[in-house]
């Protein structure tokens, strides 16, 4: 699979596909866009939305929540407004997402399964990190996308002119819905 890549990756290059994609770090329409990992939003996102390379800054993680006020989702978001412009923020999370059905047990047993030991998870305890939470998923999309979106508006380092809204995209037709 790896090597089908790197393949590809070459004669992409050797070929200049990468023309039509060329822009600059600056977002042209100003928006940065929080949203699910998920594989069926790659391309779905941007088709439903009608972007292009160079349109918005996309930050992905699993279910396209911010599970910490100061983790590495609202550091690439105060990057984007402080450095890159940004002036709007929509948080997208999608309908059938895998992380609403995380279980932070069953992920613990399939690490353990995979050989990680014990004492490296305990270690996440004893430096404060509630490991069960951070690893369990949420029951409500909505729900998760609402929390996130106040979490932002109210976050201490984003100022009170940046525009926050959450939305709720269908993962098989791309229609986007306003929550809040």
């Amino acid at each position: 699979m790896l090597e089908d890549i790197l393949k590809f990756n070459k004669e992409f290059v050797q070929n200049r596909g990468y023309e039509k994609y060329l822009t600059n770090k600056y977002p042209d329409k100003k928006i940065a866009i929080i949203s699910c990992m998920d594989t069926r939003l790659l391309e779905l996102i941007p088709a439903a939305l009608g972007l292009k390379n160079g349109d918005v800054k996309m930050i992905k993680n699993a279910g396209g929540v911010i599970s910490h006020p100061f983790g590495s989702a609202v550091r690439s978001l105060l990057i984007a407004i402080y450095e890159l412009g940004v002036e709007q923020v929509m948080v997208i999370g999608h309908t059938d997402c895998g992380a609403q059905s995380l279980n932070s047990k069953r992920v613990l047993a399939h690490m353990k399964e995979r050989g990680i030991a014990d004492k490296n998870i305990d270690m996440l305890k004893f430096c404060g990190l509630d490991v069960e939470s951070w690893l369990n998923g949420f029951d409500s999309v909505e729900e998760a996308i609402k929390s996130s979106v106040e979490l932002i508006r109210k976050h201490p380092l984003i100022p009170s002119d940046i525009k926050i809204n959450g939305f709720i995209i269908d993962s098989i037709t791309g229609e986007l819905k306003i929550l809040i």
